[in-house]
């Protein structure tokens, strides 16, 4: 009998030990368990901010090429008044005609007084023209905002892009004249001059013309050397200064055919970096001058 009565209390004993245990893994499981239901939430919910990061990323990079953003830095709308040439334009700025070289870009020559029509620059000044010609523009400065010309250095921004990329992008231009970094866009214009150079465009399609000094053709120094050779009547004209030189107005010329000479050594008509020509563009300079 007390043997019955000892086996009885130990098999209670168990089962109260298994109850005791039992309800302390079902609080234990009530507390720490995730239901499917929380679990779905928390993948949405992880999802949501992967999603909200990425989008921060893709605007915050966007940002740093975005038109909308830079415009910010950007002046008034301007006029083009002139394509001199693909890398020279002449605009309507603070209510004055001014001459605006593209920053960072150079493309071939085509009035250059002492270098022959290079290949490609037709083509350059012809995309300027199609492009840029009686539209507005928007100038960005970027380091010195005038050369010893007195030029406007400038990025001329156009539809939301760049003209001097739109330049490079189509083979028309190399990256030149770095003189300043560190430039804005330097990086993007290096990556737009290599996809150019990588697809064998434009001046990148002629194995050894792009040189680090500019472009480099055969066929250019014999034709420079004719180009040079002044015509009889010119050469008995005096070139008082440097058409490359520092800027000069009239009032450095002691008659009007001198200041003509000079202006078209320096590329007149077609081209006046030095605006000896005024206003009115008849090809004749300084008419005051006796």
């Amino acid at each position: 009998m007390k043997k019955y009565r000892f086996i009885k209390r130990t098999i209670i004993a168990i089962l109260i030990t298994t109850l005791i245990v039992g309800c302390g893994t079902m609080e234990d499981t009530g507390t720490n368990a995730t239901t499917p239901t929380e679990t779905k939430t928390a993948i949405k919910e992880e999802r949501n901010t992967s999603q909200h990061d990425q989008v921060k990323v893709e605007k915050d990079e966007k940002s740093e090429s975005d038109p909308q953003n830079e415009s910010k830095k950007l002046g008034d709308m301007v006029e083009v008044t002139r394509v001199v040439d693909g890398d020279t334009v002449n605009v309507l700025y603070n209510g004055k005609e001014e001459t605006v070289r593209l920053l960072l870009v150079d493309t071939p020559e085509t009035k250059h007084p002492s270098k022959p029509v290079q290949p490609f620059g037709p083509d350059a000044s012809s995309f300027a023209k199609e492009i840029l010609a009686g539209n507005q523009v928007q100038l960005e400065f970027d380091g010195p905002k005038r050369d010893k010309y007195d030029r406007l250095l400038a990025y001329l921004w156009i539809d939301g892009v760049t003209f001097n990329q739109m330049l490079l992008e189509q083979g028309l231009a190399r990256l030149a004249y770095v003189y300043d970094p560190p430039y804005t866009h330097f990086e993007a214009y290096m990556k737009a001059q290599n996809r150019a150079k990588n697809s064998e465009t434009g001046i990148w399609s002629k194995e050894g013309y792009v040189t680090d000094e500019g472009f480099y053709y055969q066929d250019d120094e014999e034709k420079a050397v004719h180009k040079a050779e002044p015509k009889a009547e010119e050469a008995s004209n005096d070139l008082s200064y440097d058409p490359e030189g520092p800027d000069r107005d009239c009032g450095d010329f002691d008659s009007q055919q001198q200041a003509q000479t000079f202006y078209e050594a320096a590329g007149g008509p077609d081209s006046d970096p030095h605006r000896l020509d005024g206003n009115d563009r008849d090809g004749v300079v300084c008419e005051s001058l006796p």
